[in-house]
This record gives structure tokens, C-alpha cells and sequence, in this order.
């Protein structure tokens, strides 16, 4: 795994030979055993900074809030797409997440000139796109879009206790957690599942 270092030196290198907009991308939703896995892909205005951008992961469920209303104002443009729950068990959630991935970004308003795409792995697109390595914590577009993703997750989630009360989705957000796990012993699985994941597919009566 690249350091910290290193990545910022290859960060540096890409903004420095790439002309035009940069937008970065993430997604939220890889783990969990129910839910569509959701993108964003943000376009910066680097004359409007903002202020506190991290990984989403590292910042309070107050704090994603406050900076996501933000960045949604203040950014240039944005897109959130998903992969549903179906396409997750058709393709496997790799591939769910790049396609979500794609989906985003050709969903943006203007278009980039360059994609920083948080991980290792990137989706098929015809723009050119980097993969990098903590992206979401090194670089302020990826942490952007990682604040837009897990927000608009948590908030399916949300909607998802709504309608399945039974499984405590308001708690876990879908994580396999000891919890979720009693509840799809108990209950079943929902038609929110993802009945590829294993956990889900031993639950099954």
C-alpha cells in the first residue's frame, strides 16, 4: 500500500500535468447486507474552498451532515448515483460499485478532465481517471465525495428502517452486526438483501 507521501507526491503530479476540471470519486455501501452500494463524484471550485474535509469515515454522523448541505452549495457540480440491490447480486458488488461509480460521473453537469477515483480499482470511462490509494483522506474532492456518499446512505438506510423495522436498519446501516444478524435468523431476509452475501444466503428458509 502507498504511503502517505507517495500519494500525495503522485496527487501533485496529476493536477500539475492535467488541464481542466478534476472531479474525485467514492462510494459507500461496499460491506453492508442490504441497500444499493451509492456514488458521488464532485467537482471542487477551487476559488470557494471548504473548510474540514476528511474521510467520511472520520468524522462525525453531525459533521457529514453540516458538510454535506455544504458541498452540495458550494461545489461546482455533483452527482450521487447507486447500484441496486438486484445489480449487486447479478454482477457481484465489485462490479455494482464501479458501475456506480460510472454512473456518477456521467452524471455530472460539467464534465472533468481527470477522475481521482478513491481505492485501487477504477470504473470504465472515457475520461482519464487515476486510482488512488486513501484518496478520501488525501485528497479534497475523493473526501467531498465520500461526505455526499455515506450521507445519502445513511439516509436510504433510514428510509429502509421505515420499512423494515424488524431488522434495525436506523442502528446498523446494514452492517452485519450482531444485531442484523439475530434479526435475519429470526425474520428472514427482506427484499432489501442482498442475498449474494453469505450471511444473507444462511438465513434463508
Amino acid at each position: 500500500m502507498p504511503s502517505k507521501k507517495s500519494s500525495l507526491t503522485k496527487q501533485s503530479a496529476l493536477h500539475f500535468h492535467v488541464s481542466g476540471l478534476t472531479a474525485g470519486v467514492d462510494e459507500a455501501g461496499r460491506g453492508p447486507l442490504a441497500g444499493p452500494v451509492v456514488a458521488a463524484a464532485v467537482i471542487l471550485d477551487d476559488l470557494n474552498p471548504i473548510q474540514g474535509l476528511n474521510d467520511s469515515k472520520k468524522l462525525t454522523a453531525k459533521r457529514r451532515e453540516t458538510l454535506f448541505d455544504e458541498i452540495r452549495a458550494r461545489a461546482l457540480c455533483f452527482a450521487i448515483a447507486e447500484a441496486s440491490v438486484q445489480e449487486i447480486d447479478q454482477i457481484n458488488i465489485l462490479q455494482a460499485t464501479l458501475l456506480a461509480m460510472k454512473r456518477a460521473v456521467e452524471a455530472l453537469r460539467l464534465p472533468p478532465k481527470l477522475v481521482l477515483v478513491d481505492g485501487n480499482r477504477l470504473p470504465t470511462l472515457s475520461i482519464r481517471a487515476e486510482a488512488i490509494v486513501q484518496g478520501d483522506a488525501l485528497v479534497p474532492a475523493i473526501s467531498a465525495a465520500s461526505i455526499l456518499a455515506k450521507v445519502h446512505r445513511d439516509r436510504l438506510c433510514e428510509v429502509m428502517h421505515q420499512q423494515y423495522p424488524l431488522y434495525g436498519f436506523d442502528q446498523h446501516k446494514g452492517y452485519g452486526t450482531a444485531q442484523h444478524l439475530a434479526a435475519l435468523q429470526a425474520h428472514g431476509p427482506a427484499a432489501c438483501h442482498r442475498m449474494t452475501f453469505a450471511p444473507v444466503a444462511r438465513s434463508v428458509r
